[in-house]
């Protein structure tokens, strides 16, 4: 029943694209999945499909559950549009638009006829609180690297990470989304061009904190061949306040991960708070909680991350690189020079000031206590205190928890590394001033995607590449679609005995030791 069904459909879509020629019409491409066929859009060079549904409508009683089939539907679906961005703040209110019915995804393939490509499968970074997939467009690494490139939205927030004792699957709600979102890809790519034996996972930020929770993950066990964490791993340091006064002091603090009963004391503490206390005394607060709308939900203060001591999570991330019980593909992984200047030019901007040096040599003693002396022996406030202060983060906060993933994955599969290191990179916000925002955080984006609005840099500056960044953006947009075709970088393995990455600038690339560079023995020795 299922093969007489599939050629029923795949004959609707022969008659359409026939029908479509004869009569000189100029609808976009039509092409057959698993839910049914959908229509998209060509320029001539790629092909887009968008807002494909990925799993159900995780809305009513769907809210805190695991990701549910798709309904499939009939006819020719409209895959022309974005999909609306799943529930999330902006400006204090939850973004207009913004819908709990937001599980779909985005497919860019080249228009040119070839054989099966590799699929690059985009999580998007916002602190697991807030962006979408459609906010970056892959036409041009699609092109240029002959790969398919899927982009999606997860649920964000309480919505995706919400813990409570009377949940399964607590805190991992976002992660099952994304892992529905592979199993699609396994189940369709075939069917625009794209090999399911070759799929790589990559992500920046909260994304690449993401993708290393699915390399730790036995439930994503078989769905990617390869992993690329961009400024985020299974040790990135989470602070608050901005950066200021945090309660990562070092490295060996810095997990990302909540543990099970952490998930739990948080998601109690909030429910007991969110829409004013409404469901604080209720009998069955899972119920009441259901019940409210998505705005009453959207709590600032929540923190969002994998819980381990899960299904999804047995083990936090760094216990499960350390002892090897994880997805072994190959990785690669990096940072940006300057990750922090981006956190800094925010706490500037919140304080109304520059950093001066009473302000850094305050929040040190407030961060560090006794050991905020030498913390300012490695970092001297002069000549500038608000670079020292985002050299600091940039290494406690980024690189060194990045180097320690990406140490750790050596042990065991290949492992490659690499460094953003364009330190006249365009910037995509007005608030830096006087501080110069170097290879910061989320700078290398643009490199790779065009960068479409309506995210967290809606309204902001739009960033232009010099020739010389774009071709520096083609070299790297040749990197990462290599890796994904053949699970090898184009530079030496990272291994303990040769701890290097690569650097890379619109000058060329060159070999760095990252792990010296960024101060990492001080850290790990703290």
């Amino acid at each position: 029943m299922r093969t007489k069904l599939t050629a029923v459909a795949i004959a609707a879509v022969l008659v359409t694209t026939l029908c479509s020629s004869a009569t000189g019409a100029t609808a976009g491409p039509v092409t057959l999945t698993t839910g049914g066929v959908v229509r998209g859009t060509s320029d001539g060079v790629v092909d887009r499909y968008s807002a494909v549904p990925y799993a159900a409508p995780p809305v009513g009683a769907r809210r805190w559950r695991p990701p549910a089939p798709a309904r499939p539907w009939t006819g020719i679906r409209d895959a022309t549009q974005q999909p609306a961005p799943c529930p999330q703040l902006s400006n204090g209110k939850q973004l207009p638009g913004s819908t709990e019915d937001c599980l779909y995804l985005n497919v860019t393939r080249p228009r040119r006829v070839s054989g099966p490509r590799p699929v690059m499968v985009w999580i998007h970074g916002g602190g697991n609180a807030m962006g979408q997939g459609g906010e970056y467009d892959p036409a041009r690494m699609a092109d240029r690297g002959d790969v398919v490139v899927v982009t999606l939205n997860y649920r964000l927030g309480l919505f995706g990470f919400f813990g409570h004792p009377g949940l399964a699957d607590s805190g991992t709600y976002g992660l099952l989304d994304q892992q529905a979102a592979l199993r699609w890809v396994q189940h369709n790519a075939r069917l625009f061009g794209g090999d399911p034996h070759n799929v790589t996972l990559f992500g920046e930020s909260a994304g690449g904190v993401d993708v290393c929770a699915n390399v730790v993950s036995p439930t994503a066990r078989g769905l990617f061949q390869r992993a690329i964490m961009q400024s985020g791993s299974c040790h990135l340091g989470v602070p608050t306040s901005a950066g200021v006064g945090g309660p990562v002091h070092t490295v060996r603090d810095s997990i990302p991960f909540a543990s099970l009963a952490e998930s739990h004391q948080a998601g109690q503490e909030t429910a007991r708070k969110v829409a004013g206390g409404k469901c604080a005394t209720a009998d069955r607060p899972l119920d009441c909680l259901r019940s409210l709308p998505a705005a009453d939900l959207l709590d600032p203060a929540f923190g969002f991350g994998p819980t381990s001591g899960t299904r999804a999570l047995p083990l936090d991330g760094p216990e499960a690189l350390r002892t090897g019980r994880f997805n072994r593909v190959p990785v690669l992984s990096g940072n940006t020079s300057d990750e922090a200047r981006f956190t800094t030019m925010f706490v500037q901007y919140l304080l109304g000031k520059n950093i001066d040096a009473a302000t850094y040599r305050s929040v040190l003693r407030q961060t560090f206590g006794k050991d905020a002396a030498q913390v300012e022996k490695q970092y001297p406030a002069s000549p500038d205190p608000a670079l020292a202060f985002a050299s600091l983060d940039t290494d406690r906060i980024f690189a060194c928890p990045q180097q320690q993933t990406t140490r750790a994955l050596s042990r065991y599969t290949p492992t490659y590394g690499y460094e953003f290191a364009d330190r006249t990179a365009p910037t995509y916000t007005p608030f830096f001033n006087d501080l110069p925002p170097g290879a910061s955080h989320a700078a290398e984006l643009a490199y790779l995607f065009g960068l479409r609005s309506g995210g967290p840099y809606d309204g902001l500056a739009p960033v232009e590449l010099s020739t010389a960044q774009r071709r520096l953006g083609d070299r790297m947009i040749g990197y990462w679609t290599s890796f994904a075709r053949s699970g090898r970088a184009d530079w030496p393995r990272y291994t303990t005995r040769t701890p290097y990455v690569t650097a890379l600038t619109p000058r060329g690339e060159h070999r760095i030791d990252a792990a010296t560079t960024h101060h990492c023995s001080f850290w790990e020795a703290h």
